[in-house]
């Protein structure tokens, strides 16, 4: 060990330490100076025992750290948590532990990794990158997880992690025999179940000013169904508020109903079991590979966000449209104007969709209406982190003019004919329409 750059050495082999082990790696501790960790090995020797020692003195004295570790998983490398101290992980000849404590105690680190040699370790923003002889490089994504989990944790009734900080990408899944799994984008959240929750497990997500943007239950909300098990569980919201409502049978081209990304800032996070509730914060982070501002990035959200309502307000009136044809059509006494009420229904409907659709290539055939062309620029401008352009802003504007000249025919025929007719009232309530 030298402090002067190299001018002069001083031999800090441990005294205890076995004659002829390899120092197969060193870490010097991110807390403290003079504080440094190595790993050895001497099965070379026919020696398969594990060596690791630590000092905090610059190699006065050493302390073997090694209990917990099978006396024949001969070590290999340790690494120290740059962001946890007293963390610490150890690479063996059949397998991975890991210390909460310096070391003091090792546990096993395993879980689906294979029995094979762990020949080196990086640690980087929060994930374990892991080097084996063979069998490919493995990570653990997220090591926020372990950082939190403290003894007793498993006789709670349930437990909420904190989330990790996610940056605002997409992330791309793929399914191969011979390709890792790559991490999803968004959030991943994580939680621990004592038991199957009794009524309801619930996980909301909300801004910084307690907004609600989304909320997932296991009773099922628009459609998403959670499914949770007894122990540890994982969720991943993909950052998206809530999508723009849909009917049945909806067919578009090049669109889709994708609620907005919420922009970088803090987010909270809400589980709440059979009543009781756990709260989170993290942070949402800017992609770094757009220079677009925070402002540009509230641009895109705003104008999608505006995309997404008067989506809503559309599909909710195309849905009223064919549940008040429904209604009109079971009456067993007509009312005279029946014929002529139904037809501007169908005008209407028919100028905001294509109701010719029935598959996903007929488009091709039936010129596309107001509602698609105003969910393709949720493709358009939804594509990256850009803010929209002024092309956009003008077609935006333009199809909305139009949806809205339908929209105002529609509420005054509800409101002067068809109400005097049908409880719109509960028509809507039963539709879960607002007025």
């Amino acid at each position: 060990m030298t402090q002067d750059n190299g001018k002069s050495w001083q031999n800090v082999t441990p005294k205890d330490m076995p004659e002829w082990l390899q120092i197969n790696s060193i870490e010097a501790s991110p807390f403290g100076a003079g504080e440094a960790y190595f790993a050895a090995t001497g099965y070379k020797s026919g020696n398969y025992e594990p060596y690791l020692y630590k000092t905090k003195d610059y190699g006065k004295t050493w302390t073997k750290i090694t209990s917990g570790i099978d006396p024949e998983h001969f070590t290999r490398v340790v690494r120290a948590d740059p962001a946890k101290k007293g963390m610490l992980y150890a690479g063996t000849e059949t397998g991975m532990y890991f210390s909460k404590n310096d070391g003091t105690s090792w546990h096993s680190l395993q879980l689906n990794l294979p029995i094979v040699p762990i020949t080196d370790l990086a640690i980087k923003e929060n994930n374990l990158i892991a080097a084996t002889q063979g069998r490919s490089f493995w990570i653990i994504d997220d090591l926020t997880v372990l950082h939190q989990a403290e003894p007793g944790l498993e006789n709670k009734t349930f437990h909420l992690f904190k989330p990790q900080d996610s940056y605002r990408i997409d992330g791309i899944k793929r399914a191969s025999a011979t390709a890792g799994t790559n991490r999803p984008g968004g959030v991943l959240v994580y939680y621990f179940l004592k038991e199957k929750p009794k009524s309801e497990l619930k996980i909301e997500f909300f801004d910084a000013a307690n907004q609600p943007l989304r909320a997932f239950s296991t009773k099922g909300i628009n459609g998403d169904t959670l499914k949770v098990k007894e122990g540890s569980n994982e969720f991943n919201w993909n950052l998206r508020i809530e999508n723009a409502v849909g009917f049945d049978g909806l067919i578009m081209w090049a669109a889709n109903l994708r609620g907005p990304k919420v922009i970088p800032g803090t987010y909270k996070v809400r589980l709440t079991v059979d009543g009781q509730s756990q709260e989170e914060s993290f942070k949402v982070l800017a992609d770094p590979r757009y220079e677009s501002t925070q402002a540009e990035l509230a641009e895109q959200y705003e104008f999608l966000l505006g995309v997404r309502n008067k989506l809503t307000e559309t599909h909710e009136t195309i849905k009223l449209i064919r549940a008040y044809r429904s209604e009109l059509d079971s009456l067993e006494t007509k009312p005279n104007n029946l014929d002529a009420i139904k037809a501007e229904m169908q005008e209407i409907e028919e100028t905001l969709y294509q109701t010719q659709n029935r598959s996903g290539q007929d488009p091709l055939n039936f010129p596309i209406r107001l509602n698609n062309k105003l969910a393709h620029l949720n493709s358009v401008v939804g594509n990256g982190d850009y803010k929209p352009t002024d092309g956009a802003v003008e077609v935006r504007q333009e199809i909305t003019e139009k949806i809205d000249v339908q929209l105002a025919r529609f509420r005054k025929l509800e409101r002067d004919q068809i109400s005097r007719i049908l409880n719109i009232d509960e028509m809507r309530t039963k539709l879960e329409i607002k007025k």
